[in-house]
């Protein structure tokens, strides 16, 4: 009878330790992934966003000069209520051709950025691993609106 409970004595609170262990192992991974879904999403909806305020501030400026001043201004402003920190790359262009405030013409806004993956460094000298983000918004003006003279 001493070897059997010597033998229980041995083995009590092994489970709890390989139960610790195992949940490490699986939630670790799993809360990492879940916060760059989290990061990539946030950066999809913040240039989408502002890709729509770009092209809005844009058409309701003036001239072609001021309306790409007002574009960066509300797409930096979209991107910062969004929490995007990383450079992004912002261009007007219309169709048929400029200039973009006439009747029937269509702007159309392309903004593109990189999200750097959370918490990993840069390995081997290739830069941070990161997912890129691009947006695009068309804002028409319409045949009888009124766009200067």
């Amino acid at each position: 009878m001493r070897r059997r409970d010597a033998r229980r004595h041995d083995e009590q609170g092994s489970a709890l330790v390989e139960f610790v262990w195992l949940a490490m192992l699986l939630l670790v991974p799993l809360v990492y992934l879940l916060l760059a879904v989290f990061d990539v999403q946030r950066a999809s909806f913040g240039a989408a966003v502002a890709s729509r305020a770009a092209g809005r501030a844009y058409a309701l400026a003036a001239t072609d000069d001021e309306g790409l001043r007002r574009a960066r201004e509300a797409a930096t402003v979209a991107l910062d209520d969004q929490g995007v920190t990383q450079p992004v790359d912002l261009r007007v262009t219309c169709e048929p051709a400029p200039p973009c405030h006439r009747r029937g013409a269509t702007i159309v806004v392309h903004l593109s950025s990189r999200v750097v993956l959370p918490l990993v460094p840069a390995a081997l000298g290739g830069g941070a691993p990161s997912f890129a983000v691009r947006a695009e918004h068309r804002v028409p003006i319409g045949r009888y609106r009124d766009v200067g003279p």
